[in-house]
């Protein structure tokens, strides 16, 4: 049998009721996914989980699970399908909102159609290559691929609406859902209707004008808000908040009756979006207890959310908030006549470290050529030198960087127009003749100097914003987003918003970035976003605009990685605010947080890597005391906390002293001896009693070999450190633990150790898998803020 499939069944319920079950199976994944279709209703998920033996028994499920009348309510007890309405008893929040003539529809919809269905487009590495391998020599395709899902269609023909529901299950076990809503027209006539109805005969034909006025009305779509149901052990949320310099914090809270929800209304998911919304046995950590996570592939304005009622378990899911007016469907025929949900991500695992392993496969299939080798190492020059653009500051700057290992020289913002400071020039994307004159000293010598140094080159834009006091506001001030034509929203960081969903605003910005691609051999763009998208209306169509706004935001991502083969982009959002599946369709990575600080890049990091692979996650070594923060650390823990995601370095190395820099040179040589492998490695965390302490780790998916990291941030209460868990190891095999090379050494101010510690040379220790999975091995006893390496490596 193939290890995915996707079957189908029928059968009658106990009562008479024609059954249809589908069972989908990814079983390398060690994933499934089983729905009941009772009638013409819309299918219920009845399974989420482990493969099962006998997937026919999903007929069963329905006698099996189908709740009872009960008193006090309607004749058939809530028990949601994938939409559910309040035509099958659902009076939880409204998932389905749809209007005509701001009239509330009550959909109830049909079945009509169930196919086998399900496949993963073609992506962007295609123009390169049909497929690429990696390290061990497993090849990704470019696609399309196709994978295991079933694809429904449903209508309610009194009110003219038709949904298609499509349910995929990926070949890493991650399961997504989306759901299309078009605009049938005008209803079908009530001629049919149900005789019981006669008594309202004449209120309807008094309202006849007005109905066929509202037949022919666009369909307002409020709201589609998919979910996952989750087993009824799962009575803890896990969800993260945050704000600027301090993203990913993590927060708990009991499972109870009612809703909780968190909303992203600032036209990004922002810095307070929980990249996962995870239900779970009470207690579920990394390494243990079965939990179920959900994720809204949207760069714009979302919502998670878990609702349980007295009559049901919970359901976890999301979708995209729009806005009043913001989706107005036409009839059939007579323009944009359907609008298309988000993709809702479903991933459950034993731990979040299972949980991840399932986002992150899905993110390399959608990047192959990215994670066929390890990534280049980056200098980014903000931290440098901010504003104060130079050439021959910069040029000296290349140097430095290319000395310590440096692969890829970003300039950041300050290139272009009288952007000298953050108060004007922001949209004006021409060179700025003041700073980088032509001729020797141009911004086009300085790219060919990085070039010429064996180093790729970078340039900051941020084309979704601009200043007022720009060339481009003065010359087009309808192109700014804003309520009305006489007042802007509030500004921030001196920013509005450019209006993209403007066909012209759109080519000027297109053609801009566009020309200076291929003007200055431009191989990466780190693509920011700095305010937040408030009162967004676009001044040409009158409506909020945020829904569009997003996808011309992906249309240019798109745009430009066609038009300039091997182009990568970084989405960046002041630090982590835009970091969702949507913009990672199309990203080659995203900027963590504008903190660059080891100690609060800790936890930021390790909470984003459920959602994120390393990889593709910005880790940057950068000053001390750090600039966000002001404080000071060792150059070790610095380097350790940029040593398993996209490495790089946010430091003037021009006024560093040599012995430092000579240090960053190994860790940043250390680091490319095993990048190719961090680019597939699977990404673990370590549960831990003491909330000082963190391990981490990236482990070969063969599990021959490991590379941890032990980080003490605070003192413990246990001194010294307690011995410490290495998870995704061979329970079977023997591996030698030994620290890593740049670790060997723990004199001077990292460790507090007065006595040698047995295992940390150069030969180390060997222990089986299932020890250092069950009770560990003891690290270094280290100084708060320190943090060591180590490795695990399996004998043959």
């Amino acid at each position: 049998m193939s290890d995915s499939q996707a079957r189908t069944f029928t059968g009658a319920a106990a009562d008479g009721t024609r059954l249809t079950a589908v069972y989908l199976e990814q079983q390398a994944a060690r994933a499934a996914v089983g729905l009941v279709f009772a009638g013409d209703e819309l299918p219920r998920i009845v399974h989420w989980g482990r493969p099962l033996a006998d997937p026919e028994t999903l007929l069963d499920s329905y006698d099996a699970l189908k709740p009872q009348r009960i008193s006090g309510g309607l004749d058939e007890t809530v028990w949601p399908t994938v939409l559910p309405t309040q035509a099958e008893s659902w009076i939880g929040e409204p998932r389905v909102v749809l209007r005509r003539a701001g009239i509330e529809l009550f959909p109830k919809f049909t079945v009509t159609d169930i196919a086998a269905d399900g496949v993963l487009p073609v992506t962007l590495d295609a123009s390169g290559a049909d497929q690429y391998a990696d390290v061990t020599g497993h090849s990704r395709a470019t696609g399309p691929v196709r994978v295991p899902g079933v694809v429904v269609d449903a209508v309610d023909k009194e009110n003219g609406i038709a949904l298609e529901w499509r349910l995929e299950l990926l070949d890493g076990g991650l399961a997504r859902q989306k759901a299309t809503v078009t605009n049938l027209g005008v209803p079908a006539s009530n001629s049919s209707a149900d005789p019981s109805a006669d008594s309202l005969a004449d209120a309807s034909t008094e309202t006849a004008a007005d109905a066929t006025a509202d037949a022919v009305a666009p369909l307002e779509v409020g709201k589609i808000e998919l979910g996952f149901p989750v087993p009824e052990l799962a009575g803890e949320i896990l969800t993260t908040t945050g704000h600027h310099l301090h993203e990913r914090s993590p927060q708990r809270q009991p499972l109870t009756v009612g809703r909780f929800e968190k909303p992203q209304l600032a036209g990004r998911p922002d810095f307070d979006a929980s990249l996962l919304l995870t239900a779970g046995v009470p207690g579920f950590g990394f390494e243990h207890g079965e939990a179920y996570s959900v994720h809204v592939g949207w760069s714009g304005n979302s919502v998670l959310s878990v609702e349980r009622l007295p009559y049901t378990q919970g359901v976890i899911g999301g979708g995209e908030v729009l806005l009043g007016g913001e989706v107005a469907l036409a009839p059939q025929g007579e323009g944009e006549s359907s609008y298309e949900t988000p993709w809702l991500f479903g991933s459950f695992g034993d731990g979040l470290n299972e949980i991840a392993a399932r986002f992150h496969a899905y993110v390399r299939s959608r990047h192959p050529r990215l994670f066929a080798k390890g990534r280049p190492v980056i200098l980014n020059t903000w931290e440098a030198v901010y504003f104060d653009h130079n050439f021959d500051t910069l040029k000296a700057l290349a140097d430095k960087a290319a000395a310590s290992g440096v692969e890829r020289f970003v300039v950041d913002d300050g290139w272009f127009g009288s952007r000298r400071d953050d108060t004007s020039g922001l949209g004006d994307w021409q060179i700025s003749q003041e700073v980088w004159p032509d001729g020797p000293k141009s911004l086009k010598a300085l790219a060919d100097y990085v070039h010429g140094k064996g180093m790729q080159f970078g340039l900051w834009f941020e084309p979704e914003m601009v200043n007022v006091d720009s060339d481009v506001v003065r010359a087009h001030p309808d192109w700014v987003l804003s309520p009305t034509a006489g007042r802007l929203p509030m500004q921030g960081r001196s920013q509005q918003v450019l209006d993209l969903t403007n066909p012209d605003a759109f080519a000027y910005v297109f053609g801009a970035m566009d020309s200076l691609v291929g003007e200055l051999g431009i191989d990466y763009i780190k693509w920011d976003h700095n305010k937040l998208v408030t009162e967004a209306a676009s001044r040409r169509s009158g409506r909020p605009a945020v829904h569009a706004q997003t996808l011309a935001v992906y249309e240019i991502f798109k745009g430009l990685k066609q038009r300039h083969s091997g182009l990568e982009i970084e989405s960046c959002s002041s630090g982590g605010a835009r970091v969702d599946l949507g913009i990672l369709e199309y990203a080659d990575r995203i900027w963590v947080s504008d903190c660059v600080d080891p100690v609060e890049r800790a936890d930021i990091q390790r909470y984003t890597s459920l959602l994120v692979p390393p990889a593709m996650m910005g880790e940057h070594v950068g000053a001390s005391p750090a600039h966000s923060t002001q404080r000071a650390t060792s150059q070790e823990l610095r380097m350790a906390m940029a040593f398993f995601g996209h490495m790089g370095i946010e430091w003037n190395l021009l006024k560093e002293p040599e012995d430092a820099l000579a240090k960053l040179a190994v860790w940043v040589a250390e680091f490319k001896k095993h990048r190719d492998w961090f680019a597939i490695d699977t990404c673990v965390h370590a549960d831990a009693n003491d909330p000082a302490v963190r391990l981490d780790g990236m482990v070969m998916p063969s599990g021959d070999a490991a590379i941890y990291r032990f980080t003490q941030l605070t003192t413990s209460q246990t001194y010294p450190a307690a011995p410490v868990r290495l998870p995704g190891l061979d329970p079977t095999r023997r591996y030698r633990v030994s620290p890593l090379d740049p670790c060997l050494d723990l004199e001077g101010s990292i460790s507090n150790g007065q006595s040698t510690l047995g295992w940390w040379n150069a030969d180390g220790v060997v222990l089986t898998g299932e020890a250092l999975q069950r009770y560990g091995i003891r690290p270094p006893s280290l100084h708060p803020q320190q943090a060591v390496l180590f490795k695990a490596v399996a004998l043959s």
